[in-house]
Formats: structure tokens, C-alpha cells, sequence
């Protein structure tokens, strides 16, 4: 059995929080020093923020292996060093301090020069990412979320800057912060290091002007100073001109050039789970994605609505044991963007998963949503998968969001093997 969870079956509920984080502490001060600190030696990127972490790190780690640097990169979809990244099974974005640096000591092993580590709320808040050098601190944004564990959008907020505090704390790195200008945060976390860089569209040292967005992505020219970037982003989305601009910013931190910041970019073609597209000749879209917090929902649905031919239907759920107070508020903005809603399970784990899709039905009906005519409850997701292909025709856009890259389904018997891609892939292909 786990030790943690003995520990926390004789801990009172209302104190185990508390300490919680000083037993990650003492794991990683014990598992660092047993380990040699093996993180030391590697310049390390640290990516964080509410959306967009896992993308902008793929981005991230693309452009310096093309510039020919040996990467590593850990993040919620997988982990490995190169070309050679193997999924990520579990559902969390950072392990344990024991796997975190096992996982170091084999990268520095393999000659990693540069780690572009995603790093969450929830590891920085527990201290297990404690004695990673971080030289670079990138912040996407910071919305709602995982206010079942942080409590409050201010704790949470500073659980994100501590990663900036890291970085501004290495005196042997680079100490620069890259940080959206956009985001109302953003003053805060730029007090938090020396060097701050920020980004933006309409705000920021380093602007996106010129944008245009296609189905298969976006191109922009990006300026700072005297120096403009040609920008050729292949992952869709607007939010992907903003991740795509965070690249372009570690590039100058880096010390790459113009071209192997513009072709490192260019040379990623997507991210597993990430705005994928399931094509099998069909006469309609199908996008699997894995948006699962109101401000992802709201980006999503405003860059959709306007370029859908047809019916825009989506798919989701909410995770049982996380926030409950965003389902109605994710179930709403479906509800308000989308023709037809679709609410089924998404790792409901112990909690009844027919309170959570009716807390989500809740939202859609406030936006005008009718049960059984606009508005469907279909626990299982397969089910709902193929219930969703079959509503879909000419012309319309299918969007399954929540899971996205994710190898497993948590239900109350516990995990259970899960490919939303394969699964999408076959419900159109027997449709």
C-alpha cells in the first residue's frame, strides 16, 4: 500500500493538508540527495499556467531539438528525451519526487542539455519539484481551477508565481521570466523575477500582429525590439498564437536565432489529444481535444462557432473529487455556444456520476438548453461517442473534449484502459 495513504488514513481530514506539503518537502530533499541532485547541470524550463502548458511545452522542446540541442521534456502527455517520447500514463502532470528524479538521473544519463519541464499548481504547492534548477519560468495564463485543493483563485495564483520565485532564486541560470501581458496576473509575476519578458497580442514587449487563423492553424509576424519573427503555428486555435508566442520568447532566452526559432515552430504538427482532428473521409468534423476548464470551453467555442458550416455538438464530462464549481459554469457556456450538448462521464471515480452530469445539465438548461431535444445525458462514453457521430451531419463539427491524450478512465471500480482517438476513430468509421 502506498505509505502516504497510511499516513493520511491516521492523520484528522482537516490536518493532513497542511502537512501534506513538508511530507513532499522532506521525499524530495531525501530522494534529491540520494539521486546526487540530478537536475543540477541541466538548464531547465518550467512551463505553468491554468491552459496551454502542454502545448506550449511541446513547442518548446520541438524548437530546441531542432536546433540540433539534446531536449528532455516531461509533461502531462509523456515524457523522454528527442523524438523518443513515451506517453504518460498516469493522470498527473508531475510524478512523485522518487519517479521525478529517477527519471532526471536517466536524462542526465542520456546528455540532456535542456529539460522543458510542465509544472502544475498542485507540485509546486506541495514542493515536489523542490531542488529542479529552473532557468526560464514560462506562465500561459491563470483562470479558474483546482479550487477543490488550492481554495481560493489567490492561492492558487500563488501557487503558479512560486515557479517564478524558483527561477529568479537559481543564481547559476538565466532567471527570465516569459509571461503573458494579457493576463490579468501578469504584474504579479513579473514582480516575481528579474528579467521578465512578456507576450501578447494587443499587450506585451514580444506582439503577435498580422494574425491569421486557419482550420489547420495560424501564421503571424511576432516583433520585439528590431527583431520579427515569421511565425507558423500547425496547432489550431487562437490560444495557440499565444503559446506559439511564449516559444518565440525561450527561443531569444535560449539564444537561438531567427531561423531555428521560425522552423522549430514550424516544424511541430500537433500534439496528441490537442485539437485533434479524426478524419476517416467523413462528410463532417470530428476534433478530440482536452479543454476541461470554463476558460478553455469559452477560447474553444468562440475560435469554433464562427467557421462551423453546420451544428457545432460537444462532448464532455467534469472528474469526480475535483472543482464542482465549474460544471455548471463549463455547462453553461456549452449551452450557450454549442446547438446541441452532449454530458457523459470523464474520470467520475467514487462520485455518482449521474450527480455530476445533471450539475453540468444544470448550467446548459440555465442557457436554454431542453433535455432529450438539445440536450443529452449519456453516462457512458462510449455510448455518448457514438450517439454523438450519429447526430452529425453534412457540414457539422463533432467536439469531444476532457480526455484528450489521456491512456486510462477512472470509474469507481477503479482505472479502466481508455484511447478517446481510437475510440472517435472507430465510432466514425462504423457509423
Amino acid at each position: 500500500m502506498n505509505p502516504r495513504k497510511i499516513v493520511k488514513k491516521f492523520i484528522p481530514k482537516g490536518l493532513y493538508p497542511a502537512i501534506e506539503p513538508y511530507g513532499h518537502l522532506g521525499e524530495a530533499m531525501l530522494f534529491n540527495a540520494l539521486s546526487g541532485f540530478p537536475a543540477r547541470g541541466i538548464k531547465v524550463i518550467g512551463v505553468t499556467g491554468t491552459n496551454g502548458k502542454t502545448s506550449t511545452s511541446f513547442m518548446i522542446h520541438r524548437m530546441l531539438h531542432e536546433a540540433g540541442y539534446k531536449v528532455g521534456l516531461m509533461t502531462t502527455v509523456g515524457y523522454g528525451v528527442g523524438a523518443e517520447i513515451q506517453p504518460q500514463i498516469q493522470h498527473m502532470t508531475n510524478v512523485g519526487p522518487k519517479q521525478l528524479m529517477e527519471r532526471l538521473k536517466w536524462m542526465q544519463s542520456q546528455g540532456v542539455e535542456w529539460l522543458v519541464l510542465e509544472t502544475t499548481s498542485h507540485a509546486l504547492a506541495q514542493n515536489r519539484v523542490w531542488g529542479v534548477p529552473y532557468s526560464i519560468a514560462v506562465m500561459t495564463n491563470i483562470t479558474h481551477e483546482h479550487l477543490d485543493y488550492h481554495k481560493t483563485f489567490e492561492r492558487y495564483r500563488d501557487a503558479k508565481k512560486k515557479l517564478f520565485t524558483m527561477a529568479n532564486n537559481n543564481k547559476k541560470g538565466q532567471r527570465i521570466g516569459i509571461i503573458n501581458a494579457e493576463d490579468p496576473s501578469a504584474e504579479l509575476f513579473a514582480m516575481a523575477i528579474a528579467n521578465p519578458v512578456t507576450y501578447g497580442v494587443e499587450k506585451g514587449e514580444l506582439r503577435a500582429s498580422k494574425v491569421e487563423l486557419k482550420p489547420s492553424g495560424s501564421t503571424y509576424t511576432a516583433t520585439i525590439s528590431e527583431e520579427s519573427f515569421n511565425v507558423q503555428c500547425n496547432i489550431p486555435g487562437s490560444f495557440n498564437v499565444y503559446n506559439s508566442l511564449a516559444c518565440v520568447a525561450v527561443g531569444r532566452a535560449a539564444g537561438l536565432n531567427k531561423q531555428q526559432i521560425e522552423q522549430g515552430i514550424a516544424a511541430l504538427e500537433g500534439v496528441e489529444g490537442r485539437m485533434t482532428n479524426i478524419d476517416e473521409g467523413q462528410d463532417f468534423d470530428v476534433i478530440v481535444d482536452f479543454a476541461h476548464t470554463p476558460d478553455s470551453f469559452e477560447k474553444l467555442f468562440k475560435d469554433l462557432k464562427p467557421v462551423v458550416k453546420g451544428k457545432l455538438i460537444v462532448l464532455f464530462g467534469s472528474a469526480g473529487r475535483r472543482d464542482e464549481t465549474k460544471r455548471a459554469v463549463q455547462g453553461e457556456l456549452a449551452g450557450r455556444y454549442a446547438d446541441e450538448v452532449i454530458v457523459t462521464e470523464e474520470d467520475d471515480r467514487d462520485v455518482d456520476g449521474h450527480d455530476i452530469i445533471n450539475q453540468i445539465a444544470a448550467g446548459a438548461e440555465s442557457a436554454g438548453k431542453i433535455r432529450d431535444k438539445d440536450l443529452f445525458l449519456i453516462l457512458d462514453r462510449p455510448e455518448a461517442i457514438n450517439f454523438a457521430v450519429k447526430r452529425a451531419t453534412t457540414g457539422d463539427t463533432v467536439l469531444l473534449l476532457g480526455k484528450g491524450h489521456e491512456k486510462t478512465i477512472e470509474r469507481a471500480d477503479g482505472e479502466h484502459d481508455w484511447d478517446e482517438i481510437g475510440t472517435t476513430h472507430d465510432a466514425v468509421r462504423n457509423r
